[in-house]
């Protein structure tokens, strides 16, 4: 498990450097970044590796609660983690999208939700087809 949760956080947080790198690059080509600025994309990246390389991997496949609490604590650290992302990317931007914080949170809860629910289908579906095939 652990041997997995370190290779995904690595996976995610090269991923994401070389996402916001990118982005970085075709939308402030032209303009100088300062050398303290990269440690924001490595905090970026940080955040994004725990958040969907670790939390998500641990929360869905290997911790034992209700789905209830992994869509509360899901979209709970996922709106916290984003918005610290956007803090560390522009902390105007932070400050603009900040009064949206409730909303966001709720309607985070309510894509989980819906996520959930498609996620499920499609599992006891693949499941049944299994169960299925052992028994011909």
């Amino acid at each position: 498990m652990m041997m997995q949760l370190r290779l995904s956080f690595f996976q995610v947080f090269t991923v994401t450097s070389l996402w916001v790198t990118l982005l970085l690059t075709l939308f402030y080509n032209d303009q100088p970044i300062e050398m303290g600025y990269l440690w924001n994309i490595a905090g970026i990246s940080a955040i994004a590796a725990v958040l969907f390389g670790v939390m998500y991997n641990a929360l869905w496949n290997y911790f034992t609660l209700k789905p209830v609490w992994n869509i509360v604590i899901s979209s709970t650290f996922n709106i916290a983690g984003g918005m610290a992302i956007v803090w560390l990317f522009s902390v105007d931007m932070f400050q603009f999208i900040a009064p949206w914080f409730p909303g966001m949170w709720f309607l985070s809860i309510v894509l989980h939700i819906i996520a959930f629910y498609f996620y499920a289908r499609m599992d006891s579906r693949k499941k049944a087809e299994e169960l299925n095939n052992i028994l011909k």
